[in-house]
């Protein structure tokens, strides 16, 4: 996949649509999913046009993935969600369901989660 500079998380990102923002640094963005799956959900995207984890992990600079990391655990902690648990997840490509081709994990909590996957016959 190439990067598309007008997804909607490039656009969050240059402030042209609102997004309920968490936390911000150098290196990231925290803003809460407009359609909740937990009572906890927040999306952490780069600053950088990364398509997939990938991609990122292939062509960010070390700072940068560090200081998204960083950003990650801190997040989680503002939210008050490393003492009773948390799930991160990232979908890349086609077949995990990845729906805005911009690099982002969604950080899920708040309650007990549940199974990882659901079966599917």
């Amino acid at each position: 996949m190439t990067y598309d500079h007008s997804n909607i998380f490039a656009r969050i990102l240059r402030k042209e649509i609102p997004s309920r923002t968490v936390y911000e640094d150098d290196y990231a963005l925290a803003f809460h999913d407009i359609a909740p799956q937990a009572p906890i959900h927040v999306l952490v995207i780069p600053k950088g046009p990364y398509v997939s984890i990938a991609d990122f992990s292939a062509t960010a600079p070390a700072d940068e993935i560090t200081g998204f990391w960083r950003a990650v655990a801190k997040v989680a902690e503002d939210e008050g969600l490393t003492k009773e648990g948390f799930r991160l997840i990232s979908n890349s490509g086609p077949n995990s369901g990845q729906e805005v081709p911009h690099f982002h994990v969604h950080l899920f909590g708040g309650t007990s989660l549940g199974p990882l996957l659901s079966k599917k016959s």
